[in-house]
């Protein structure tokens, strides 16, 4: 079992609907949907293309997924999420846009927000004596040899190389899309999210997710609103 602690609008929200949709299955119910088809891309081609997103369901990583260490227990782990997200005050992200990363796209802030680099970093923080730590085999899959100085660090240090200083906000929506089809499926994205993008994103709650066996979809455990979220 391994745990990891994402941000995920909540279940009922209008984008949870719409990307669940678009990645074909919905992490709070594990219901599943057919693949959308489009004259310049095919429901099989999307299927595939959004295979990654879809086993790990719809968020944004803030601490990537661990094994508990040995000293503590899942109710251990969820009595210090309730009492973190009672304590911590949500706030939102003024843009919300589509971006490109590589090769895959997500939704992305419009511009570096400081509170949600900081929520971040405290939610890194707060749940690393949690972790377990990583085997030789998951820090090989890493591929350490590829990352900065500091993301090698972040990978010691936090079990993950893309935190504090290292962070990004993404909301994956595709894995490796080859660049022949990169228009076309920006230009997919920007339609079908057109509702959500450009304007602002509420960091609302904090959800635990959870991979009963290693490769298996991630489901959300709980989803555990931030203070003062509108409910």
């Amino acid at each position: 079992m391994r745990y990891a602690l994402y941000f995920s609008p909540p279940k009922d929200d209008p984008l949870t609907g719409a990307a669940s949709l678009w990645l074909g299955r919905n992490a709070f119910t594990g219901e599943t949907y057919p693949a959308p088809e489009y004259a310049q891309l095919g429901a099989a081609e999307q299927f595939e293309l959004t295979a990654d997103p879809r086993r790990y369901g719809f968020h944004a990583t803030i601490k990537a997924p661990f094994s508990l260490a040995s000293s503590v227990t899942e109710k251990d782990l969820m009595a210090v999420a309730e009492d973190f997200a009672q304590r911590t005050q949500a706030f939102e992200i003024p843009e919300l846009v589509l971006g490109q990363l590589g090769r895959f796209f997500a939704l992305v802030p419009g511009s570096l927000h400081q509170p949600l680099q900081d929520f971040a970093a405290k939610v890194v923080r707060s749940f690393e004596p949690f972790r377990a730590a990583l085997s030789e085999a998951d820090m090989a899959r890493r591929n350490p040899e590829k990352l900065s100085d500091s993301q090698r660090t972040h990978l010691q240090r936090w079990g993950y190389p893309y935190v504090m200083e290292d962070f990004g906000f993404h909301m994956t929506l595709s894995g490796q899309v080859p660049e022949t089809r990169a228009q076309v499926m920006k230009a997919i994205l920007t339609e079908r999210f057109a509702d959500f993008t450009g304007r602002p994103l509420s960091i609302s709650g904090l959800a635990v997710f959870i991979e009963e066996t290693r490769g298996a979809p991630f489901k959300i455990h709980s989803w555990l609103p931030l203070a003062g979220a509108k409910s």
